[in-house]
């Protein structure tokens, strides 16, 4: 049996052992910041929390003297002594076991994982469900000790076939979790049920810090942002009608409503959310944006939120930052082997500027994160301007754009020059002189990241001449541009397959051959909608001298894209194309994003 990490005093024995749990395999290894001395002598909390200088030695001589009187677990005694915080201490113990931690002050928590763990058990052992992903029948629970085999062994009887999984947790927040969590209906019916027949007093919702589980609203505007998230939802919508408020989710790209209530709770939850977000309840007639982080499903997630008045009042929508799925390894951007090797040609190169085209929620931000995650090393100094910081990256400095201080694009490159970057992430390029600076950046060294709106890659040779961009700086310095849209996947388990007809053959561009289609039908897997998640859609136009001569001669759009495509280029229709006969989508939700007329033979 393994010792209890604190009781013991020891952070870690010689070997763990292996053992399996019910459904729970366990392989305990060693933790991975921990430097063993030649002869495999167990480190001790105390000496680790010494060395890495969270406490003192004087601190660490009275805990000692004090865990001797009380016979408590050393953690506990540190933390009674105001040595350290609980949150300190959980965290530090998660990255030195290898094992995740949580902070519980800012979780929302999932009803279905409340609802299959007892309250007695739940209090026995100090644990807390915090998600459930019904899916792969996970269950995540959240321990003050992850090597209790015992508690896990009675979760796993308590559930029948369900796999569980454990992230740490300070015993104190747990139990305070347990108890404001645990006697109240969480989910969305229960919780309108209740303030349906019950008596609400609005004001509270604002003023009250305690006990805020107890409040209906609160848990009503908690239980709709989890269902967001487990969901999959970008976006969601919460629209003042005259006699109603109507909530909706953007799910894969397309809005879809959720709930309609009585206009009666829209007040209260307008409150609610302006207060997580940290913005002015009393004022309503100017827009205000603000920001959320919370812990769902065992991971933070951020929420970007911005207030619009209306004729009807307040118009909220929240933008979802899920930092998990926010950033892609390159290699899995969906991209064709051609267009990922331009791209990794195009990012290989020391200075020039990169632009990523596509109109709002075409998913520029993530591939552009996701490059600069490739790029990301301690050799190289990443600076980012954005409008607003949507996810936060190790070892890359990232500011906001703050109109209020006068910093916008064009003066933040300036003084982001002086800050001796190897590569500059502009978020956007919208005028002039925003651009001028970009390609001033470009010109002196640095590679430059940037977006751009237009409808496709070569679009953004006149769009940047528009501007007033010269010719030849624009040829000199482009290392590439790349056009970007998102179309949904046909849904696994329901897709049907079908012949397709001579317009469709049409539409597709390529010689009639025996080839199935898909199209969508739908399910309960994909809720009906015949489509479940997204992919992108791609056009990488890497930038070669030929094309250079064209682009200083300011030849034609028509020009430029003819001789790319003598150089390989395929647009967005063609990628889409590659979709449709992959079977990943169907020819309908290509020709909604993209034009395929283009290449019909009339």
């Amino acid at each position: 049996m393994v010792k209890n990490i604190n009781s013991c005093h020891d952070l870690e024995s010689p070997s763990f052992p292996r053992c399996q749990s019910g459904r729970l395999k366990w392989n305990f290894t060693k933790p991975s910041i921990m430097n063993l001395p030649a002869n495999n002598t167990p480190k001790r909390l105390g000496d680790v929390l010494t060395e890495q200088r969270i406490i003192t030695p004087d601190q660490l001589k009275i805990a000692l003297t004090e865990q001797k009187k009380t016979q408590e677990q050393l953690g506990k005694v540190l933390v009674h002594l105001g040595f350290i915080s609980e949150a300190v201490l959980r965290d530090f113990l998660g990255e030195t076991l290898g094992h995740n931690s949580v902070d519980l002050s800012k979780l929302v928590v999932d009803h279905e994982a409340i609802r299959l763990v007892p309250k007695s058990l739940a209090r026995r052992y100090t644990l807390l469900p915090i998600s459930y992903e019904r899916a792969s029948k996970t269950l995540l629970i959240a321990m003050a000790d992850v090597f209790n085999i015992l508690a896990i062994d009675q979760v796993t009887a308590t559930l029948d076939g369900i796999t569980v999984e454990t992230v740490l947790a300070s015993e104190t927040e747990i139990i305070n979790a347990i108890d404001n969590l645990y006697g109240y209906d969480l989910s969305l019916d229960g919780i309108l049920h209740e303030i349906e027949t019950g008596e609400i007093d609005f004001q509270s919702i604002a003023l009250t810090r305690n006990n805020e589980y107890s409040q209906p609203f609160v848990r009503l505007v908690d239980a709709l942002l989890s269902d967001a998230v487990k969901r999959n939802a970008s976006d969601v919508h919460f629209e003042p009608e005259n006699g109603f408020l109507r909530i909706r989710y953007r799910i894969d790209g397309v809005l879809q409503q959720i709930r309609s209530l009585h206009k009666n709770y829209w007040s209260a939850i307008a409150v609610r959310l302006k207060v997580m977000a940290g913005m002015n309840i009393a004022e309503t007639r100017i827009a205000q944006d603000g920001r959320i982080s919370l812990t769902l499903a065992g991971r933070l997630i951020d929420f970007r939120v911005s207030v619009q008045p209306t004729v009807y009042g307040e118009n909220i929508v929240l933008r979802i930052l899920d930092r998990q799925r926010g950033i892609v390894p390159v290699d899995n951007l969906g991209l064709s082997d051609a267009n990922l090797m331009a791209l990794k040609l195009m990012i290989a190169r020391p200075e020039g500027i990169i632009l990523l085209t596509g109109p709002t929620g075409s998913g520029k931000t993530t591939t552009l994160y996701s490059i600069l995650n490739y790029l990301n090393t301690e050799a190289v100094n990443i600076m980012t301007l954005e409008d607003p910081v949507e996810y936060v990256l190790g070892q890359v400095r990232q500011t906001a754009v703050n109109e209020a201080v006068k910093l916008d694009f064009a003066n933040g490159i300036r003084s982001m020059m002086r800050q001796d970057p190897d590569i500059i992430l502009v978020g956007e390029i919208r005028d002039e002189d925003t651009a001028d600076m970009a390609f001033r950046a470009a010109m002196t060294g640095h590679q430059v990241y940037s977006t751009l709106h237009t409808n496709s890659a070569i679009g953004a040779v006149p769009r940047l001449l528009d501007i007033g961009v010269l010719p030849d700086i624009i040829a000199e310095n482009t290392i590439g541009i790349i056009g970007q849209r998102l179309i949904r996947q046909l849904c696994s388990a329901c897709k049907e397959p079908y012949l397709p007809t001579a317009m469709h053959w049409q539409l597709l561009g390529i010689p009639q051959q025996h080839l199935t289609l898909y199209r969508p039908v739908g399910c309960e897997a994909c809720e009906h909608r015949g489509y479940k998640g997204r992919v992108a859609l791609m056009e990488v136009l890497r930038i070669d001298e030929s094309l250079q001569d064209k682009i200083a001669h300011r030849c034609t759009t028509y020009d430029i894209r003819q001789h790319a495509k003598q150089l390989g280029f395929a647009t967005l229709a063609h990628d889409g194309v590659r979709r449709i006969v992959e079977g990943i989508t169907s020819l309908e939700e290509v020709s909604r994003v993209v034009d395929l007329t283009s290449r019909l033979n009339v």
